[in-house]
């Protein structure tokens, strides 16, 4: 019983979460968001002390159920075991502890110092979240498509067209490499980069150690017939000498599951030594089951919000061109600052993945490599739209309404002379002047004193909110004629 409530629980878990990484419609964020918000580094990240204390006090009852039941890479992690289909397949090891903590040091280092790329690069959810975003996503969009070209001929339109384009190479090398790694360590022993990699796992076994339901051998049942060892993918049961390694337990229930002699149990050690001394009786698995179950739901409804409804708007899709070099990154309306975004952003591309104008993209700066920057070749940031904020776990990007995202100035518009084509074509535009929503450019005659002078953008500064309508709707290639450059600090006007 207790197998198969895991296992139930991990797959409506993994379908969540990874729905909320392939939509592209923004509705599934709505109600599927919490999925985010109770992992762990993230809610470390947003300073979510409830989140927080429920994961660890989840652990310090029934062991280390974080890493198989809510963490999406665990449980990707056993799907990709589970491929292999040969029995009895895994062995026990002891504990590599001479890779496992220098990674969790290398981990608190790096998010201490600032390192965001290897803080981002060992983060679980932010694992998946690369592999969700950059690999899936586009498989996900390319069936989208097939469809709504069927359903075109059909006369329906049930489905529509969107974009798939390559956000970030780098990054996308990264996830690719990143799965490749999980396909092997799963294939060849389960749970490796668990119980050697994962700083979070490193950190829960500490609080694993001292839970109140562990695993326990009943001696006089055990028959040595070592199946247990041989289905334990986490290769923490020593069935020689009847331990059990809660550090590296996950409390999968395989062992349970594949005992024929009954001789493992889940419970409290020291309780059924005293309820078996009283009376021999059978051990209700089912009652521990709904706990467990209970436990999680409990959990997973303190992270849930309310969100509020979105609308969406467009414009004409036009040509994409070549990204401006900007002294300074663009980041969305609600990181507050280049340096807030740095601090506490996992590089989940949860962002990303969910950003409906193709606005956010991974950074190429090696040292915030996965984390989000903006970018106006194939969108422009719409006042109306607040996606990105209202889906950040981890409080990189704050929570803001629309009358609020209307007066954060994330940067500022600049105009390059050279490459306008009221100049280079001798051509009447304004295309600028006409979207911008907030009203802060203007055509004015380049001379004066010339009734027949060409009308130019003049940009108000002090109005200007840094959307990038202006950058998007210029026709000038491959590179625009007006471009928005970022604040470190963002401004309220």
């Amino acid at each position: 019983m207790l197998r198969k409530i895991r296992t139930i629980l991990a797959a409506v878990m993994l379908v969540l979460i990874t729905l909320l990484f392939l939509d592209f419609t923004g509705t599934l964020h709505h109600w599927l968001s919490w999925c985010a918000k109770i992992q762990f580094l993230p809610a470390v990240m947003a300073l979510n002390v409830v989140v927080v204390v429920a994961l660890l006090v989840l652990t310090l009852v029934f062991g280390r159920i974080y890493c198989s039941i809510i963490c999406p890479l665990g449980i990707f992690q056993d799907m990709l075991a589970r491929l292999r289909r040969k029995k009895n397949k895994y062995s026990y090891s002891k504990e590599v502890r001479w890779l496992r903590y220098p990674m969790l040091v290398v981990f608190i280092i790096a998010g201490v110092a600032g390192i965001g790329s290897i803080f981002q690069l060992l983060a679980p959810y932010s694992s998946y979240g690369r592999i969700a975003t950059m690999i899936f996503q586009p498989l996900w969009k390319m069936g989208n498509n097939l469809l709504a070209v069927l359903a075109e001929r059909a006369d329906s339109y049930a489905f529509y067209s969107v974009d798939t384009w390559m956000r970030s190479l780098p990054v996308f090398i990264i996830a690719a490499i990143t799965l490749v790694l999980l396909i092997v360590l799963a294939w060849r022993g389960g749970r490796t980069y668990c119980n050697t990699i994962c700083p979070v796992g490193t950190i829960l076994s500490f609080f694993a150690r001292f839970s109140w339901l562990k695993i326990h051998f009943d001696d006089k049942k055990c028959k040595n017939c070592s199946l247990c060892s041989k289905n334990c993918k986490a290769a923490c049961i020593d069935f020689k000498t009847h331990t059990v390694d809660y550090s590296r337990c996950v409390v999968c229930g395989n062992c349970i599951d594949s005992c024929k002699f009954g001789a493992l149990r889940y419970d409290n050690a020291k309780i059924h030594a005293k309820a078996k001394s009283q009376v021999d009786s059978k051990i209700d698995t089912s009652k521990r089951s709904f706990l467990l179950a209970t436990a999680l739901v409990s959990t997973a409804a303190l992270a849930q919000k309310k969100k509020e409804k979105l609308m969406d708007g467009g414009l004409a899709e036009i040509e994409d061109k070549v990204m401006p070099e900007r002294q300074t990154p663009l980041t969305p309306p609600g990181s507050l600052s280049f340096q807030n975004l740095a601090t506490r952003c996992t590089g989940c591309q949860l962002c990303v993945s969910e950003c409906p104008n193709q606005v956010l993209r991974p950074s190429s700066d090696i040292m915030h490599l996965m984390q989000p920057t903006m970018s106006y070749e194939h969108g422009y940031c719409r006042p109306e739209c607040t996606r990105c904020s209202q889906v950040c776990p981890a409080g990189a990007i704050q929570p803001i309404d629309k009358d609020e995202k209307t007066s954060v100035q994330i940067g500022h518009a600049v105009w390059i002379k050279k490459n306008c084509v009221v100049l280079t074509d001798e051509v009447e535009c304004g295309n600028c002047a006409r979207h911008c929503p907030s009203g802060a450019i203007e055509m004015v005659p380049l001379d004066e004193n010339n009734e027949e002078s060409p009308m130019v953008p003049a940009i108000n500064d002090a109005a200007c909110i840094g959307c990038g309508a202006c950058e998007y709707v210029c026709p000038s290639r491959p590179f625009s004629a007006i471009y928005v450059e970022g604040h470190e600090v963002h401004k309220k006007i």
